[in-house]
């Protein structure tokens, strides 16, 4: 039997990276999974990839509204959540701008990816309990943070602001559904430098790329970048009945 047979899971920021090897390895794990980004054509061509056991949603998980209508959906289709992975999220970096750091980032910038980091984990919890409510097995909601949120970063204040409060908001909804008396796990991952293209706008194209790549793993104990494909492994261990005892 494959590790998630049976459960329905709804992955964010699926369309590419780490969210779309996550969606890829619940596929392949039986999993039924709801893919969603804001990238419709880039998700709509992984979700058919994957075939019958995937469905793309577009899904910006800013906006409370579109996060009530993918419940629906999934309730309708499915009758019930069983893992939620909220994954979606961007560094700041991504329209060319690289003033980040405590004295000059701006507020309009720390605002964005405080809304899509934070605001849409949030929105993502609080809208996955009632339906996991509903489901007669376990939920597990996996919150995708970063190193970042550990340790800080000088030049993306914003981003590592929000992966460390990601982490602790993940604390916060594993107690509340404990003190409830639910079946709900809330757990979160903390990779380090993994290889996606959201390094790209940092890494550019240039002769300096590998000596960029080189720099940035010199504080990770392997010497080099993560590839995707080894946190979904970790995010299939979490979203699994294996980790019952995880939270």
């Amino acid at each position: 039997m494959k590790r998630l047979e049976g459960k329905t899971a709804l992955v964010t920021g699926a369309a590419r990276g780490i969210g779309a090897a996550i969606a890829t390895a619940f596929v392949e794990n039986g999993a039924f999974v709801y893919l969603s980004d804001l990238d419709d054509p880039l998700g709509q061509m992984l979700s058919a990839a994957l075939g019958s056991q995937a469905r793309y949603v577009h899904l910006d998980v800013r906006e409370e509204c579109q996060w009530q209508a993918a419940m629906t959906q999934i309730l309708v289709e499915r009758a019930g959540l069983h893992v939620l992975v909220n994954n979606a999220g961007i560094t700041g970096f991504e329209g060319g701008c690289f003033m980040h750091d405590p004295e000059h980032v701006s507020l309009e910038d720390w605002r964005a990816v405080h809304r899509t980091n934070l605001d849409g984990v949030f929105l993502g919890c609080k809208h996955a309990i009632p339906v996991m409510r509903q489901s007669a097995s376990a939920g597990s909601i996996i919150n995708i943070s970063s190193r970042s949120g550990l340790v800080g970063v000088p030049g993306a204040a914003a981003y590592a602001a929000s992966k460390a409060a990601m982490r602790n908001h993940s604390k916060t909804v594993a107690l509340y559904c404990a003190e409830q008396g639910l079946p709900i796990r809330c757990n979160s991952i903390h990779p380090a430098a993994v290889l996606t293209p959201m390094w790209e706008p940092i890494l550019g194209d240039g002769p300096e790329r590998e000596i960029r790549m080189r720099e940035l793993v010199q504080d990770c104990p392997m010497r080099r970048f993560g590839r995707p494909e080894e946190v979904a492994a970790v995010a299939v261990m979490l979203a699994s009945d294996e980790a019952a005892y995880m939270n």
